[in-house]
């Protein structure tokens, strides 16, 4: 695609002769009273911004790609003004506005007051560098709970976010396609020397086939209501982290819906990727795990991988286009970034690193099983799907309401407790047919309860492993006890308890070999050492 600074009829669309754009922005005198120390810049392929001690001004491009058209001062301002009021849904507070940028008497462009105005910008708080996420994970202090707000967050945004026919309309296979083919037309991989022909046509025809053959599960998402006005450009560098928990995410995509708006997986997928481009695909798999949870959307798991291979082309064409604007070493490390993206895209086709398999955690109420099973799902960085917010989805209730019949009775009788099960199968299904191991929380207190999580794991050919969580009755009661003042998912309670309790049938059905019982009266790390030696947890070096 040619990349271009193109004249135009409009004065602004080049620097002006009278002075140079960049060069005169990098003068403290340029900016507001008082004057800042100094002024750095940082450029992507599409921007300039000029970052003084506490604020940013980002300088759209006068350039034209494919997929946007800068060339005009009107085309920058509006995608300024799109910006500001785009990003205030992540990042409330941090734009501050749109400003001019003026030309003086002298043909030096500035922020002040007088001038004529040449150019726009978009004027922001500074974030703290050390804050960012890329930056915390080099440093080591981007930790687990990070990672989790980060799921919580965007499962919020997404719930919230606009799904209107227009917004849906992204999301059909036709506009899938078409941004597919255009990342290849743009950036030939194997051209540029990126990947091998072969390898750029394995990528190319993963795609494709994936979209061509997964046909219902796209239309499916569509109907479904997952097509969701999103923010277009989720990584790791645009998700700032403060000290005291607050999550801010900046630079949405503001040029173009075709692009902002997607299955929300789109968005998901593209922090995921960037997790493994960083080298924590632990870390990107229990991002997916904990979004899937927050957004009661396991089915995610049927595109996930086309979505990453998708997003990671997407970054390698990106630095790709970087590195022909550029030179020396800035393009050298523009054209490793896009060797590396390309290759997860690539990679995005192939097995997982962690081989899937089925654990079903079950026990009575208030046996310590979603304990248990969320601390596995964690060490396995795996989905954890549970019967209580199961149940409570198909019921169209939020998780934390609780129906307080009769054991057996309304919500829990014989029938809904079999929808339950078979969905709880039906969404373990999708996640092991993405090739990831699924962790069930569940009470499992019936033979054919547990057949059918064993059955499962049969039909996908991966292991099964049965965790039947112990605990003694008077401990139980004591915990249902202490939950009836806690905020809760469950809707155990001690009236029900010793009722449940005789209906359990031991799980005497299944060899030694798929069943281990653990103490949850123990403490928990003494139980997770218990089971990190019967499953097959992440290999060394695949999380750091």
């Amino acid at each position: 695609m040619n990349v271009r600074a193109a004249g135009d009829a409009v004065s602004a669309a080049r620097p002006p002769s009278g002075g140079d754009l960049v060069a005169d922005l990098l003068r403290p005198e340029a900016y507001p009273t008082p004057h800042p120390d100094h002024v750095e810049l940082r450029e992507t392929h599409v921007s300039r911004v000029f970052m003084t001690e506490g604020e940013a001004f980002k300088v759209k491009k006068p350039v034209e790609f494919a997929f946007l058209d800068f060339r005009t001062i009107d085309a920058r301002r509006r995608a300024c003004e799109a910006e500001v009021l785009l990003n205030a849904r992540l990042a409330a507070g941090t734009y501050l506005g749109v400003v001019p940028v003026r030309r003086d008497a002298g043909g030096r462009h500035h922020f002040g007051p007088d001038g004529e105005v040449v150019d726009w910008a978009v004027r922001m708080i500074r974030l703290p560098d050390e804050l960012r996420g890329d930056e915390r994970l080099e440093a080591g202090t981007l930790t687990l709970e990070h990672v989790d707000a980060a799921a919580a967050m965007i499962a919020d945004f997404h719930a919230r976010a606009l799904a209107d026919r227009q917004t849906s309309s992204w999301g059909s296979r036709d506009a899938i396609r078409r941004n597919v083919r255009e990342n290849f037309a743009e950036v030939d991989a194997s051209a540029e020397e990126l990947l091998s022909p072969a390898q750029a046509r394995e990528v190319e025809s993963f795609q494709l086939a994936f979209l061509r053959d997964r046909a219902p599960t796209f239309d499916r998402r569509v109907t479904e209501g997952r097509i969701r006005d999103g923010h277009g450009d989720l990584r790791l560098d645009h998700l700032y982290f403060g000290d005291e928990g607050e999550l801010t995410i900046i630079d949405c995509i503001e040029f173009s819906e075709r692009f902002r708006c997607a299955d929300v997986c789109a968005d998901v997928a593209f922090l995921s990727m960037d997790l493994a481009a960083h080298g924590r695909v632990d870390l990107a798999e229990r991002f997916l795990a904990r979004y899937a949870r927050a957004a009661d959307d396991y089915d995610l798991y049927a595109v996930v991988d086309f979505y990453e291979g998708y997003r990671a082309y997407v970054r390698g064409k990106v630095s790709a286009l970087t590195a022909r604007q550029t030179s020396g070493a800035l393009r050298d490390r523009a054209l490793a970034d896009a060797r590396r993206h390309f290759a997860l895209a690539l990679s995005a086709g192939r097995r997982p690193l962690l081989e899937p398999v089925v654990v079903a955690v079950g026990g009575v109420i208030a046996s310590g099983k979603s304990t248990v099973a969320a601390a596995l799902g964690d060490r396995l960085s795996a989905p954890v799907i549970d019967a209580d917010r199961t149940r409570k989805h198909l019921l169209g209730i939020a998780p934390t309401l609780h129906d307080d019949s009769a054991a057996f009775e309304g919500a829990y009788d014989p029938a809904m407790t079999d929808r339950v099960y078979a969905e709880l199968m039906r969404r373990a299904s999708t996640v092991l047919e993405s090739g990831r191991p699924v962790v069930l929380d569940a009470s499992f207190r019936s033979e054919d309860m547990r057949r059918a999580a064993r059955d499962l794991a049969t039909e996908h050919g991966v292991p099964f492993s049965m965790i039947e969580c112990r605990a003694r009755p008077e401990v139980c009661r004591e915990r249902l006890m202490r939950r009836e003042r806690e905020t809760s998912v469950s809707d155990g309670r001690l009236a029900i308890f010793g009722e449940f309790c005789a209906r359990v049938e031991p799980p005497a059905e299944l060899p030694a070999s798929e069943l281990l019982v653990v103490d949850t009266e123990r403490p928990l790390e003494a139980t997770l050492d218990v089971l990190d030696a019967h499953l097959r947890t992440w290999p060394a070096g695949l999380t750091s």
